[in-house]
């Protein structure tokens, strides 16, 4: 416990959040005048799954409270995935920390034998974790080594077919129910599953990581799930509009219908239903996981104002936009967050939750906007499909061209911008 109060309460941790991560806090957390003092806290080192990092502490690195040194590691993790961390040492006693965002939410002191240093668990968010690789007693310096460890979870990139972690470039196309799909590593795809008149509803529904083909008909859902096969189910009502998501964090989407301003959820594993009040007859549904706690939040959007009930931190209201603007929220900065954003003449237009204001230029007025991670870096990308050619702006690939499809095909990705 003592080691825990020592990082909490050492303004050099938050010194490095605020320097090193600037998508992670506000600079509001400390004054900016007080950021001098810690210069040695503001590196830190990219560390891999699979990856053995051999290091030094010395009196270079940042020292917390208490008068023990340690060194900062950074890695992208995803929700339900399973790591293990060890720090080993034969010159000092090894401690470890872990930190989601502003958190620590692990610590070990000899769980790896000795005095070397072991943490595992199961993540619960996607998102930047640190690890804080320290030592147990003040003033000690010597050589270590750290390794993180960690399973291939099942992806939860939406509209990614084939589990890579990547969506894929896809169309369905009404004249003869066809869904296309060009995946990113299974390649290409054609499956028979629909008609004209259905609306799209792709999701992960058998927790496989693999996005399933779903369209909803008239209050009947239809999936033709990867891992579980084909399932009929009534639910809902002939004008409801489906959002299938993750409401329990469960890793699977339940099947939700949002009417006139209620809520309609069915948990397909145990049978549970749920309605909730939220929004109004004219709203438009934009459900998303907007406080980052792996569990889908119940959303609408208004004449530019987003309202949200998120199932951590509550209500929130947000003006963001004009009432002609498409909704088009998704976790651009890759923080685990989905991020309120609008789409208005061939600009995007994000409030992102961890890097602020930004618009983008990218589209025209007619395009499709298509926004997915089509690159897997965990950020979402600004895309549209128009007349059967999609652009791409990758956050970590950059600008693609790719055609695929016709010009009244219908862009997977695009099935649930109202």
């Amino acid at each position: 416990m003592k080691k825990i109060l020592q990082l909490l309460s050492s303004t050099l941790v938050w010194a490095f959040y605020i320097c090193t991560f600037p998508i992670l806090l506000s600079a509001q957390i400390i004054e900016s005048d007080q950021l001098t003092e810690f210069s040695p806290c503001d590196e830190t080192t990219a560390i891999s799954f699979g990856q053995t990092i051999n290091a030094s502490l010395t009196s270079a690195d940042c020292q917390i409270t208490g008068g023990s040194y340690i060194d900062f590691y950074a890695f992208n993790g995803r929700a339900g995935q399973q790591i293990t961390i060890l720090m080993n040492s034969s010159q000092f006693d090894t401690f470890l920390y872990l930190l989601d965002q502003n958190t620590v939410i692990a610590v070990d002191d000899n769980g790896g034998g000795g005095t070397n240093s072991r943490i595992a668990l199961v993540l619960p968010r996607n998102g930047i974790y640190i690890i804080g690789a320290n030592s147990f007693d003040p003033n000690t310096f010597g050589n270590y080594s750290v390794n993180l460890a960690g399973n291939s979870p099942p992806s939860s990139v939406k509209f990614d077919f084939d589990n890579d972690g990547k969506a894929d470039v896809s169309v369905f196309r009404p004249s003869d129910g066809v869904w296309y799909l060009l995946q990113s590593t299974a390649g290409f795809a054609g499956v028979q599953f629909g008609i004209s008149t259905d609306k799209l509803a792709p999701a992960g529904y058998d927790g496989d990581g693999k996005t399933d083909i779903a369209v909803f008909r008239d209050g009947n859902w239809y999936l033709q799930r990867s891992q579980t096969g084909f399932a009929a189910v009534q639910f809902g009502a002939s004008g409801d509009i489906p959002q299938p998501a993750d409401f329990d964090g469960d890793g699977r989407a339940e099947l939700a219908v949002y009417r006139g301003g209620n809520w309609y959820t069915l948990n397909l594993v145990n049978g549970q239903f749920a309605a909730v009040q939220f929004g109004i007859a004219s709203d438009k549904p934009v459900v998303g996981d907007y406080d980052g706690d792996g569990r889908a939040d119940y959303a609408v959007y208004r004449d530019g104002v987003w309202y949200l009930l998120q199932s951590t931190q509550g209500f929130a209201g947000v003006q963001f936009g004009i009432a002609s603007d498409k909704p088009v929220s998704a976790d651009y900065d890759g923080d685990g967050k989905t991020d309120i954003a609008v789409y208005r003449d061939g600009v995007w237009y994000q409030l992102r939750s961890s890097q602020g204001f930004v618009s983008v230029s990218f589209g025209i007025a007619t395009d499709l906007p298509t926004p997915a991670d089509y690159d897997g870096d965990g950020k979402v990308d600004a895309a549209v499909f128009k007349d059967g050619t999609w652009y791409l702006l990758q956050s970590t690939n950059g600008f693609a061209a790719i055609p695929f499809g016709l010009t009244n095909d219908k862009p997977i990705p695009n099935a649930f911008v109202p």
